[in-house]
């Protein structure tokens, strides 16, 4: 049991756990939402799980189904208020999103509501499934100064047959927030399935399942997670544990009595939303190493790294204002999550280029400088960069 502790108070002793990571002393990685650092604990767990990989004779079959319904346990009790009988365990977010896809009903003329500029995995399994039933996917486009919520509520007022509502918590260009209680209680009210990508949100910022009452939840087990990659978690909610078919036909979503799988009719799914697991993915080094990084954001506390990460963000915004450069700042971004706006082209490239020289990781995407610092960087960083775009911009 975690002890409960004040968060300003913890958020403080975060601000010194820079060892607990694998560093490049001479590079300031800033793009968690690309990939999180490495937990020295993950790496280690790794690499014990590899070279135990050599004599698998070793690892019992019980021994191994023990450590993947830990590891489904861990996840729930840390991301999915406990939800065990929930969670299933995929290999990315798109195969996520494409099992909540083909789950929900859609007919011919139907719409599935997204964000303008969705990541990739959450978009092209609505763009399959809409070609196999004839329904549509209707992209919310943000004006001058609107935020993604109203965006999306008004293209939501204006859009016939509403169906399905696929959207983030924060946008992966920016880290603009969206409402997520708003969004939910009207497609609550109006009997519409909501799908949410909490990859950019999830492990510092709470799922909150009791609220929203989403039908699936995808989120990718690196970025913000810590953990590899292929292995990605998808929660289910109650109404679908007991319908459909997952993506992936393989024995371990089955519930069969010494391997007899009679060719006239498959055996049942077993309970929960271990029907939808992938096969493959529950290999002994991805449960070690996901079930490393699970612990430690348990330990710290997602509450307490979400107001850590807070701190670093408005140290940069303060930065940013220092040097005059506060039209570079991103308006209502989450608390872990920004990006540099360059009020033109040349001055993106200057800080870019400068950035980049400078040994400064952060991932250019439509136009902006992404910004999406971890536990390993301090608020002296956070004042590094602005003043090295500074310097590019006025040189």
């Amino acid at each position: 049991m975690v002890a409960t502790v004040q968060p300003h108070i913890a958020a403080a002793a975060l601000a010194r756990v820079a060892d607990r990571f694998v560093l490049d002393s001479d590079v300031l990685a800033l793009d968690c939402a690309a990939q999180g650092p490495r937990l020295r604990s993950v790496l280690e767990a790794g690499h014990a799980a590899l070279a135990a990989g050599a004599t698998p004779w070793t690892l019992s079959f019980d021994e191994w189904e023990a450590r993947i319904e830990g590891l489904r346990t861990l996840a729930a009790d840390t991301l999915f208020e406990g939800d065990a009988e929930g969670v299933a365990m995929v290999p990315s977010v798109a195969f996520a999103v494409a099992t909540a896809a083909q789950q929900l009903p859609l007919a011919p003329g139907d719409a599935v509501l997204v964000l303008d500029a969705e990541f990739p995995s959450s978009l092209l399994p609505w763009q399959q499934r809409c070609r196999q039933t004839g329904a549509r996917v209707i992209a919310t486009q943000r004006g001058h100064g609107q935020d993604w919520t109203s965006a999306l509520m008004q293209a939501w007022d204006q859009t016939a047959q509403v169906r399905v509502v696929a959207v983030p918590q924060v946008h992966w260009h920016d880290g603009a927030l969206l409402d997520l209680d708003r969004i939910a209680l009207r497609a609550r009210a109006e009997g519409i399935a909501l799908v949410l990508d909490l990859s950019q949100s999830l492990g510092v910022m709470p799922a909150e399942l009791a609220r929203w009452r989403p039908d699936f939840i995808a989120a990718a087990g690196h970025k913000w997670l810590l953990g590899p990659q292929g292995l990605a978690w998808l929660w289910v909610a109650p109404r679908w544990r007991h319908l459909g078919d997952g993506l992936d036909q393989h024995w371990q979503a089955r519930d069969a009595v010494e391997w007899r799988f009679p060719v006239q009719a498959p055996p049942p799914y077993r309970l929960g939303a271990r029907r939808f697991d992938a096969g493959g993915v529950t290999d002994p080094m991805r449960l070690a190493m996901s079930a490393a990084a699970l612990q430690q954001l348990q330990a710290w506390g997602v509450a307490v790294i979400a107001q850590r990460l807070r701190q670093l963000t408005s140290a940069l915004d303060r930065a940013l204002d220092a040097h005059r450069l506060d039209a570079w700042k991103t308006p209502g971004h989450a608390p872990h999550f920004t990006a540099l706006r360059a009020p033109d082209a040349g001055q993106l490239h200057a800080a870019t280029d400068t950035l980049r020289s400078a040994n400064v990781i952060c991932t250019r995407r439509a136009g902006l400088l992404r910004i999406a610092p971890y536990l390993h960087v301090d608020e002296a960083d956070m004042d590094r960069v602005a003043r090295i775009v500074a310097d590019a911009v006025r040189a």
